[in-house]
């Protein structure tokens, strides 16, 4: 059999260059998040690369940084195939290549914090060993058309309470259908990311459902209202994704929705279709404090800090909480940063 295996070798010296014979065996592949001393060795493309100097997020091949040291492994063997781990939360710049959960390869195509690859398709690329590969269609659209698909919703709210479901969004977004469908695709993931950020600060990262201040409840009844407070004068606290209160909001709302908000409020903190689409609600016809929509203020470029002005720029805007402001800001820009958008400006009020 090693006669055989010799001949084979021989017979195939005039289609094969010498060296895929003798290739040297690939060091550990380059990562462009590591930083690299002069003298270390990693493999990229098939190669072997040598620091001249110390070097981080260089490319082999393209930085003068970088000797060529040969093939190695046969020249099949890219960074893919012996990338580390993804970790989610480490900071990854452009160029790095992991290995996912699923056993792939992704390659950074812009710099993030540690997104998950098979859902941040703007950050990463699938990677094969010998280079990038066709990176495919993006997260399949909604079957609502939600331009935050599932998975993205997921890792905006790692923590959420099940009580806030996905379907229960798409749902209710049925009752507003301009929600996130106006405008350019870009104007349409900067609302959906200015609504969620919104919704996280209000409820703590959509962990709470209820007001937890429970001191406040009896201050919500508005007794001076026609209709008074059917359910109770400690009824109308704070509920659901933008924390409706006061008798004359669920009044308001209900009406809206065609739902008796009024005489049973807890319908917002047990359904979790009817939590959202009070949000929504407010979200695409109360100014608040403001002098526009959640909705207009995005749509019409006036930017997210309109929108907090909205929500609670009575307390908030104006210097009165620039923390509670600066709290949404983060937010903001965290999804519109996942859903690869630019966050735009006027961020404050």
């Amino acid at each position: 059999m090693l006669g055989a295996a010799v001949l084979a070798a021989g017979a195939l010296s005039a289609v094969l260059p010498a060296a895929s014979a003798t290739a040297a065996e690939c060091a550990a592949a380059w990562n462009g998040s590591a930083a690299y001393n002069g003298g270390a060795s990693v493999s990229y493309n098939g190669h072997n690369w040598s620091a001249r100097w110390w070097t981080q997020n260089e490319t082999p091949g393209s930085a003068e940084v970088w000797t060529d040291q040969g093939a190695c492994g046969g020249g099949t063997s890219g960074p893919g195939c012996s990338a580390p781990n993804w970790t989610a939360g480490q900071w990854y710049a452009v160029g790095s290549v992991v290995r996912y959960t699923d056993g792939k390869y992704y390659i950074a195509v812009h710099e993030n914090p540690g997104y998950d690859p098979v859902i941040s398709n703007w950050y990463w690329d699938p990677y094969a060993c010998d280079g990038p590969t066709d990176p495919g269609p993006s997260d399949p659209p909604d079957p609502g058309g939600f331009v935050v698909s599932e998975a993205q919703f997921n890792q905006m709210f790692p923590g959420r309470n099940s009580f806030y479901t996905y379907a229960g969004l798409t749902s209710a977004m049925a009752a507003f259908p301009a929600f996130a469908n106006t405008g350019s695709d870009t104007v349409k993931k900067q609302e959906a990311a200015a609504f969620l950020a919104n919704v996280s600060h209000e409820t703590g990262g959509l962990v709470y459902i209820v007001e937890q201040n429970t001191a406040n409840y009896p201050h919500y009844c508005d007794a001076g209202r026609p209709y008074g407070c059917p359910a109770g004068t400690a009824a109308y606290y704070g509920r659901g994704p933008i924390q409706l209160s006061w008798n004359f909001n669920y009044k308001a709302a209900g009406d809206a929705l065609g739902i008796d908000l009024l005489g049973n409020p807890w319908l917002v903190e047990r359904d979790a279709a009817v939590a959202w689409k009070t949000g929504l609600w407010y979200w695409m016809t109360q100014n608040g404090p403001g002098t526009m929509t959640g909705h207009n203020a995005m749509v019409n470029g006036r930017g997210f800090g309109e929108t907090i002005r909205s929500i609670n720029g009575s307390l908030e805007c104006d210097g009165r909480n620039p923390a509670q402001v600066q709290s949404r800001v983060n937010a903001y820009q965290r999804f519109t940063q996942l859903l690869g958008v630019p966050a735009g400006g006027d961020l404050t009020c």
